[in-house]
């Protein structure tokens, strides 16, 4: 795993115009539910946050393809769920439904928009929170809006510590 985190920072360097690309890729897999559990997406961000300071790459574009990815990873997870929540409805009497599903759902009816938000910096809830939105049919508006603010801030938090860490050693 670590070898390809490795890789894939050293193609960010090499490859300095695909970073956008790949910053919006990365977001949408940690986003986007169950293939956030395949591609170690935090480790590469976090690295990619390090990289902008030393290859000395532009620092906003990544941000935007980071804010851009994750939004776009919870809004189709929101979609998908929405449109198939009577399935998803039926899978739960059947009881065949994840715990992590179940944990979701009880957060978001309690919590509503603020479940969403906070849920993006939740690892384990974080791809799974959408779903539970879009299965309580939480009106569009009320995601996008939890959706966009929580995707700003975990993208500032995710590439800064790396960017800011690399700026105080070698400042």
């Amino acid at each position: 795993m670590s070898n390809l985190i490795q890789s894939t920072i050293s193609f960010i360097q090499t490859h300095q115009n695909w970073g956008f690309l790949i910053v919006f890729a990365l977001a949408f897999c940690e986003s986007f539910a169950f293939v956030s559990l395949l591609v170690p997406a935090t480790a590469i961000l976090f690295g990619a946050g390090a990289l902008i300071a030393t290859a000395e790459l532009d620092f906003w574009p990544m941000w935007a393809g980071a804010v851009l990815g994750a939004i776009a990873g919870d809004w189709l997870a929101y979609d998908l769920s929405f449109r198939a929540r009577d399935y998803v409805d039926r899978f739960r009497t059947r009881r065949v439904d994840p715990k992590a599903l179940n944990d979701a759902i009880a957060l978001f009816r309690r919590w509503g928009m603020m479940a969403v938000f906070a849920g993006r910096f939740l690892g384990p809830l974080r791809a799974i929170v959408p779903i539970a939105a879009g299965v309580c049919a939480m009106p569009w508006l009320k995601f996008q809006i939890a959706n966009v603010t929580s995707a700003l801030v975990w993208a500032t938090a995710i590439l800064t510590p790396g960017f800011l860490g690399v700026r105080w050693l070698t400042g």
